[in-house]
């Protein structure tokens, strides 16, 4: 085990406030692997004023050289990247590969596409007699989840640096290693003292205290809906801008005529992917009933063949609420085809992937966010039922359709209350803008939508 100690603050990595420590612990084995210390207060104040400090300069250098550091910061990125799958996979429990490919390979690419963007995004344009600039909100205090630990970091800093914000990040207590290698690339990458700040600790004590500081300009965060909603208000009470990306329960709407084997397999994929705990996941899957049997029994097929190979949840705590969902499940009615709630090992925070039949709109499983690698199969009567299940929940993150038709799926998808569709299986692209509708959130990030969270405008006259 590794005692780490400090909080990265003005460009160096300085003594924290207090004595207290979190432990890390390996979910897939619980043994803890490594101390950081718990900021206070005091520490989050030292990391906002030295961001307050380090912010005219950083404003004022040529989008040019901004693009430069964050390209060094994606050479850096690429460099370490051995370094830091590993480190997720240990205090997350992600697999190797999925590490090798996702946590640390997307960082990459996110990074890369802010270096371009910061070197060509029009900061000062003209419209009719007036000059408007697009300058940096300000200090930006981000509070990031466990699930893609570095994803979510370089998701934020690399839109806030490429804008000319200045930044304080709160990694969740959970998955701090993977924070302190990001600010040691930040470092290596020659961005200048100040500009990037990290404080660890716990949310209601650091992140409360970066959310409520009057230093901070704008609060992004990434996590619970209950969370984001109490963290609008403490903004709302200062004013500051949120941009909020909360909790999902996307849907997955297989239209008849959709290639039904590829959907249903793709669709258990997506959800066991990262052992079911991605916001975005879609564990709701949708079947005409004249397919729904053969649907079922694909998606229990595929869902047996993950039971070796997703990794264990985040924590117990984790491990004990998916667990809860699963017996609600069972208990409101549904009908278990694959998995279960017992636990799968005698060791670590697994859960069996699962799998849900005959589930009905209004159950639990069918509405709440459940954060574990559980699928709920609905059966619908008609387009416009599917429609209407589709968005029969308080969130709207993501969602699929598949459709023998490209245009069909593409039609239905527009009518989807979702901020982000995947039509026939299509891929990931860092480029587009993701976020939510209803409690999913507030705001957008990645692509030049996610650069434009970080900047207002102002118009001058002539």
């Amino acid at each position: 085990m590794k005692a780490y100690d400090g909080m990265y603050i003005d460009g160096a990595w300085r003594p924290a406030a207090g004595p207290d420590v979190i432990e890390v612990v390996n979910p897939a084995d619980g043994q803890v692997i490594a101390t950081v210390p718990a900021g206070t207060a005091e520490d989050v104040d030292a990391a906002v004023r030295a961001a307050r400090a380090a912010l005219p300069a950083w404003a004022a250098t040529p989008p040019a050289e901004r693009a430069a550091r964050l390209a060094a910061l994606r050479d850096v990125l690429v460099a370490r990247q051995e370094e830091i799958a590993r480190t997720v996979t240990a205090e997350l429990g992600a697999p190797l590969k999925l590490s090798q490919t996702v946590h640390a390979g997307v960082p990459v690419a996110v990074a890369g596409s802010y270096a371009e963007l910061a070197a060509t995004y029009p900061f000062e344009e003209r419209t009719g007699n007036s000059t408007v600039l697009h300058e940096p909100v300000g200090v930006v205090g981000a509070i990031t989840p466990w699930n893609y630990p570095l994803h979510q970091i370089v998701a934020k800093a690399a839109p806030a640096l490429a804008a000319g914000c200045t930044i304080v990040v709160k990694p969740a207590e959970d998955t701090p290693l993977v924070a302190r290698l990001f600010a040691e690339a930040v470092h290596e990458a020659g961005v200048p003292a100040g500009v990037f700040n990290l404080v660890t600790g716990l949310g209601p004590v650091a992140g409360q205290a970066l959310a409520e500081h009057p230093g901070v300009d704008l609060v992004s965060f990434t996590g619970s809906t209950a969370v984001g909603r109490r963290i609008g208000a403490v903004a709302a009470g200062a004013v500051k801008k949120v941009a909020l990306e909360l909790g999902g329960k996307s849907a997955n709407v297989i239209l008849p005529g959709a290639d039904l084997a590829r959907a249903v397999n793709v669709g258990v994929a997506n959800v066991m992917s990262n052992s079911g705990q991605t916001c975005s996941a879609w564990t709701r899957m949708l079947v005409h009933r004249d397919q729904y049997d053969e649907a079922v029994e694909l998606a229990a097929a595929a869902a047996a063949k993950y039971g070796d190979r997703i990794g264990p949840l985040v924590n117990a705590a984790q491990q004990e609420r998916v667990r809860g969902y699963i017996e609600k499940g069972v208990a409101e009615g549904a009908r278990l085809v694959a998995g279960g709630p017992d636990a799968p090992r005698e060791k670590g925070c697994f859960v069996s992937p699962t799998v849900f039949a005959d589930v009905t709109p209004d159950m639990t499983i069918a509405q709440e966010e459940i954060f574990g690698p559980v699928l709920s199969v609905l059966r619908y009567e008609d387009e416009e039922d599917a429609l209407r299940i589709a968005n029969g929940t308080v969130y709207g993150l993501a969602g699929a359709v598949w459709a023998g038709d490209e245009a069909e799926a593409a039609a239905f998808a527009r009518r989807m209350e979702t901020g982000q569709v995947d039509i026939n299986g299509g891929r990931f692209n860092p480029l587009a803008p993701f976020g939510g509708y209803k409690q999913s959130g507030v705001g957008r990030e990645l692509g030049v939508h996610g650069l434009t969270e970080y900047l207002q405008t102002k118009s001058l006259q002539f």
